[in-house]
């Protein structure tokens, strides 16, 4: 049976690996004819296509539920219920409704929104909304965050921005928001937002420094609910009732064991219903229910079955889970765990376990952080020591407490207030190590490199004495020194990024690094901290020699402070130079400068008579082995006549779009002279622009351009000087991603 549940349980993930799915035709008949025709010695076959066919049919269902690509970007009243616990930052407030309805339309089962300026919503409330839908899509970068991915795992088909709107019922049955709503009213010592995210997991009352804290220091599991706190509580109500029947005071009529195991897990369930059961709490409670089960039976079994289960029951429930990081760490961590004691001949010592498990946990997750793209905490082992006894026995049984007690005056708030202040604490402590050492986060190890580097942590998971153990440290240390691609001399390596409506452009050569602007900023939302930096950083560069911002614009200039910080950076150059933010000193575009990386030739311009901010962008071109990209900025149509009189007014094959292809820019006298055979447009999806304007496009259709919109394709990469076809990052084929369309 074993064999069949973990057969089960490859097909249920072999989901998350593929391009595209199967015909709903096939995936009914393929379990019908595996029972009909398979022998029963094969029967882990059978159970592997049912797994493969239940998980495929819940993707196309979900991929049906998506908004019609007719409704995308129009504006619809949609009445329907508040689910979850809304969201309220910088004026801002993001929430979903479920079961959306409209007179012109169906709409998916889950909208995600938001509402600039909009009033204080709360969950269980109907409304009536004036709503610009927009399909479930977001920005696409190598290496990075999949929105689009996260979106499908959620169910919710569609986002959108709110008008207007009016309350039609108030809220029912909506006592996590009310919960929240008196957690965030206490007096918590400033820390009752993370007080939220301990007890109810939401995060939304945690600040961007406080995420970070915990990403360096490698805590986060502990402020988002994780079965770590749902097997806590469910084992101090099992010792609790085993405690007061060894000392005679428990009813002597009812059996104490059977009481305890189900209060325990009632214990556990409840609080996963308060924490909104997620992936991580449904596993913890599965895992729970059977080993509870097995004391109350006085039944062997084996530390592996609880996880096989749980990850069934998990991916049975939802098998688009697996699409999600967040899934694959969670159960890692707990196999890790597992097999590290289990099967041991001898018992450690508890402090020696304690310690060795923080250790051990760090190995056996660090290929999998680096697979997953995400950061790795140096002094994440050294933190946990301290901050997992912390939070299990000081913060979270105090809050919970506190939580339940609020209704007694003064009990419940004075709970709350010195779990606040011993959180407080404890972020004191956590401050200090991120600052000692920040999170790394890894270039992108080749798959080879990477499969090496597993068996090394699977190694050195082993107990002592095991043949070969030693070994495993070489092999994990791969993950560092594993050779990486490099760029060939004499080529020029392009990403135009999918920073929204703005522009981002590295250019990297064998030995240098250049970024052409920086992504934008809107309000608290800084696009250059979000994909930029962690973009570069996953490519490999560690340094600029070369930051050249176009003009002062804000979807321009507004990441470079934070590039600047993040990254050391040799020299600074703007049309701008004066205007750019604080305390960023920059260089002014010297119009005519030239210069040569590794064969590949650089050219600036900039018009001296330049009149506004977008006039004045500096213009980069670079040309490798005769191929040649022209970086333009913002500037119009006079900028544009002027630079035809310039050195740079030859033939090139790629153009940037000047100013995202507004109306003002890509005249035909500029298009023509420069004759290229293809432009790149990095926009927002429907952007309040209007970008690209229709007569624009109208002129590259006419001249049969080749258009790489960032809106449609993502990001955007070219080998200059190897006259190679473009790529982009939606032509790599995922089942939930929608298709790249055809070049214009």
């Amino acid at each position: 049976m074993r064999t069949g549940m973990l057969a089960l349980a490859l097909g249920l993930l072999t989901l998350r690996f593929l391009p595209v799915l199967p015909p709903v035709g096939l995936l009914l008949v393929l379990p019908l004819l595996a029972l009909m025709f398979l022998p029963w010695r094969t029967y882990p076959l059978a159970f592997f296509v049912f797994g493969l066919s239940w998980a495929c049919l819940n993707a196309h269902w979900a991929l049906k539920d998506r908004l019609a690509p007719q409704l995308d970007g129009q504006t619809r009243w949609v009445e329907g219920r508040v689910v979850g616990l809304p969201q309220r930052e910088q004026g801002v407030v993001r929430f979903e409704l479920a079961d959306g309805q409209s007179r012109r339309g169906r709409l998916p089962a889950l909208i995600r929104l938001a509402w600039y300026g909009g009033p204080p919503i709360n969950s269980g409330e109907r409304w009536r909304l004036a709503v610009k839908l927009k399909r479930a899509a977001g920005l696409l970068n190598p290496h990075a965050f999949d929105y689009e991915a996260w979106l499908l795992a959620q169910g919710i088909g569609a986002t959108g921005t709110i008008k207007d709107g009016q309350l039609l019922e108030p809220a029912k049955w909506a006592w996590r928001d009310a919960i929240r709503q008196r957690l965030l009213a206490v007096d918590a010592q400033g820390r009752a937002g993370a007080l939220a995210a301990l007890v109810l997991g939401d995060g939304s009352g945690l600040t961007r420094e406080d995420w970070q804290v915990l990403q360096d220091t490698g805590t986060v599991h502990l402020l988002v609910i994780s079965g770590q706190h749902i097997g806590l509580l469910a084992a101090m109500v099992y010792l609790l009732i085993a405690g007061l029947a060894r000392y005679g005071l428990w009813p002597q009529r009812l059996p104490w064991l059977p009481w305890a195991c189900g209060l325990a897990f009632a214990a556990a369930l409840g609080y996963g219903v308060l924490a909104g059961f997620e992936v991580p709490v449904r596993r913890a409670c599965v895992m729970i229910g059977l080993v509870l089960l097995w004391r109350l039976r006085f039944r062997h079994l084996h530390a592996g079955w609880p996880l096989l289960l749980a990850l069934n029951a998990v991916l049975l429930l939802n098998p688009l889970a697996s699409v999600q990081p967040g899934f694959w760490l969670s159960f890692v961590a707990v196999a890790v765990l597992l097999f590290t004691f289990s099967g041991r001949l001898g018992a450690w010592r508890w402090w020696h376990a304690w310690t060795r498990a923080q250790w051990l946990i760090a190995i056996g997750l660090c290929p999998w952080l680096l697979i997953l793209g995400l950061p790795i905490s140096l002094s994440g082992p050294l933190a946990n020591l301290l901050a997992v006894p912390w939070i299990s026995l000081a913060v979270l049984p105090t809050a919970l407490l506190g939580t339940l007690l609020l209704s007694v005056p003064y009990v419940g708030a004075g709970l709350l207030w010195l779990a606040g202040g011993l959180l407080g604490g404890l972020f004191s402590v956590l401050e200090v190590a991120a600052g000692w050492v920040p999170a790394w986060v890894s270039p992108v190890v080749p798959i080879g490199a990477w499969v090496i580097a597993v068996l090394g942590s699977v190694l050195l998971l082993l107990p002592k004495g095991v043949p070969l153990r030693v070994l495993g440290w070489p092999m994990l240390t791969l993950l560092v020194c594993a050779p990486r691609p490099q760029v060939p001399e004499g080529i020029a390596e392009i990403w135009q990024l999918d920073v929204g409506q703005g522009l981002a452009v590295l250019v990297r050569t064998r030995h240098h690094a250049l970024l052409y602007d920086s992504g934008p900023r809107v309000g608290e939302v800084d696009l250059g901290e979000r994909v930029v930096v962690p973009v570069l950083r996953k490519l490999g560069v560690r340094r600029l020699d070369l930051m050249l911002i176009s003009h002062a614009d804000a979807d321009h200039a507004g990441g470079a402070r934070t590039v600047a910080k993040a990254l050391p950076v040799a020299q600074v150059v703007s049309g701008d130079p004066l205007a750019l933010p604080a305390p960023l000193l920059a260089q002014a575009c010297d119009s005519g400068r030239t210069w040569e990386w590794d064969g590949v030739h650089f050219a600036l311009w900039r018009w001296a008579e330049a009149r506004d901010s977008n006039q004045t962008s500096c213009v980069l071109q670079v040309e490798a082995n005769g191929e040649r990209l022209l970086l333009t900025g913002d500037i119009d149509r006079h900028a544009e006549r002027a630079l035809l009189d310039s050195p740079l007014a030859v033939n090139t094959d790629w153009l940037q779009a000047p100013h995202h292809g507004s109306r003002t820019s890509s005249s035909m006298a500029f298009l023509m002279a420069l004759a290229p055979k293809a432009v790149l447009i990095s926009r927002g999806h429907d952007n309040a622009f209007g970008h690209p304007h229709p007569q624009v496009m109208a002129r590259y259709r006419r001249l049969g351009l080749q258009v790489l919109d960032s809106a449609e394709q993502g990001a955007v990469r070219l080998r200059l000087g190897a006259f190679e076809a473009p790529g982009s990052l939606r032509q790599q084929s995922r089942f939930w991603r929608r298709a790249a369309p055809a070049s214009h």
